[in-house]
This record gives structure tokens, sequence and C-alpha cells, in this order.
């Protein structure tokens, strides 16, 4: 069944595979970007199912302007893809405060904009989805990714608790966990480095951040593929709640929950005794 999708930072990586192979599959797609342009051209120009559009997603006006474009060309919203995001890399104590402040307000804030805009239109036709794309950071910590992994994992809660006040209204959400893949969100338009500078840090920030760049394009995470996944996942009538993709993705998910359960083991005897027991 056709449906329709507005998908953020359309114009490339991720957001130009799956709107490109949403377009294949018959759905009409709102594909949003900063610069709507090279949206189009990313996407081989204008197509009756196609509307290309502006949006900011750190602007709450500009998502709720680009929601009420597609509600006015296509009659509605099924399926949101918060796909849009940067990327600060570095230490904690290099990263400045205004840079930590610049990656929550963009991978949690933005999101959080357009899903607001969007959820009116959904709790009025009592049914969408909302996929929104975390990380593997956004689920175990990683070097190098202290400001990336904080937004990620807001992204988590967040989503995790949506589903509960959204579920009334046969509105589904999934967090999609992908491990590394060539999204392109090492590109020099993706991704700022922490802009202090520490000698302790000196020589691992040197290092790790040639590593990071030699890393672009070399990944092993297909985005056509997981392009390919989301969609599947879109059409399922009781979608996941969660979609952890790539094996490196999801090796490292799966050590991480084993360790929580570790954890949780080893503090019964100690964390378990500060209930109090009403009933003794």
């Amino acid at each position: 069944m056709s449906k329709v999708f507005l998908i953020t930072g359309a114009g490339r990586g991720l957001g130009t595979n799956l709107a490109r192979q949403a377009l294949e599959a018959g759905h009409q797609v709102v594909a949003t970007g900063r610069r709507p342009d090279r949206v189009l051209e990313a996407l081989g120009g204008e197509q009756d199912n196609l509307l290309a559009t502006a949006l900011d997603i750190t602007d709450p006006g500009a998502a709720a302007m680009a929601v009420q474009a597609g509600v006015e060309r296509f009659g509605r919203i099924d399926v949101l893809v918060n796909n849009a995001a940067n990327f600060y890399a570095g230490y904690f104590e290099e990263i400045s405060d205004a840079q930590m402040r610049a990656q929550i307000e963009t991978n949690l804030f933005g999101p959080m904009n357009v899903t607001r805009a969007v959820l009116p239109v959904m709790r009025a036709q009592r049914d969408g989805h909302v996929i929104t794309i975390s990380s593997l950071a956004g689920a175990t910590g990683l070097e190098f990714c202290v400001a990336y992994a904080a937004a990620k994992f807001g992204v988590e809660g967040w989503m995790e608790s949506l589903r509960y006040d959204v579920e009334p209204y046969n509105i589904r959400t999934t967090i999609v966990e992908p491990g590394f893949f060539r999204t392109e969100l090492l590109v020099d338009a993706s991704t700022t480095w922490a802009e202090l500078s520490i000698d302790d840090y000196a020589e691992r920030t040197a290092a790790t951040k040639e590593q990071w760049q030699s890393m672009n394009g070399q990944q092993s995470g297909d985005p056509a593929k997981l392009a390919s996944a989301l969609l599947t996942i879109a059409g399922q009538e009781q979608p996941p709640a969660r979609f952890v993709a790539g094996a490196d993705a999801i090796e490292a998910v799966a050590a991480k929950a084993k360790g929580l359960l570790a954890q949780a083991e080893a503090s019964r005897e100690l964390g378990g005794a500060l209930s109090h027991d009403y009933a003794a």
C-alpha cells in the first residue's frame, strides 16, 4: 500500500537512498533538506510523487512549515523518518560547551522539533509511524564520540518513552541503531572536530582523527541495503520498537546487554537491600 513519507536529511547519504527507494516503490515522499535544490538534484529532479522542501531541523517553525507543505501536497503523513544529523568528534575536555550544545540541539532537539510538528497530523489520522535514526553510539559509549553519544543516548530515552505516549492513537515508533555505514556522516559537511586543544590529549586526538578520516567511505555497511530494510519495517503492521542494523552493531549491542545484565546481578545484594519492604 502506498504511504506518504517525510524524510529529513534527504539530500545525501541514507536519506537519499531511502527517498529514492520509496519513490521507486510507489510511495509519495516529502524529502527535506537545508537546500531543496540539492535534494531535487540528488533524487533526479521533479516528480509527481516527490515534494522537496527546505528544512533546518533546529528550527521548529521550519518543521511546522515542512509538515504543512507535505499535508497540503499529499493529504497526510504516514511515516516520519528522522534521519538528519551531524557529528561532533573529539574528547570531552576538547569539545567546547558551545559545540556540545550544538550537537544536542541538532541530534536530539532536531528530531523532536520535526516529530512535534508531525504528531498532530498522525493523531488526527489515528495512524502513523515515527522512525528515528539513532546509532550504535546511542546504545554504547564509544571513544571520541562523547558529544554524539550524549545526543543519541537522549534520542533513545525520548523515543522509548514516546512509544507509550502515542500507542493509544495507533502511532508506532522505531529506534534504528546503525553501526558503521557509508552514510556520509564523516564527510566535512557533517563532521566537526573539537575546537579546543589540550596537550594531554594531543597525541591521541591526532591519531584518532586520522583514523576516523581514513574510515570515510570504507565503512562496511551499505546504506542502500539499510534503506531497503527501513522500507520493509515501515510496511509492517507491528514494526519493531528497536532495529539494530549491521553485524558490528548487533555484536556490540548484544555485548552491552550482556554486560548490563551482569552489572545488575552484581548489584543485587547491595543494591537490592536499599528497597524498603512494606510487607515486613
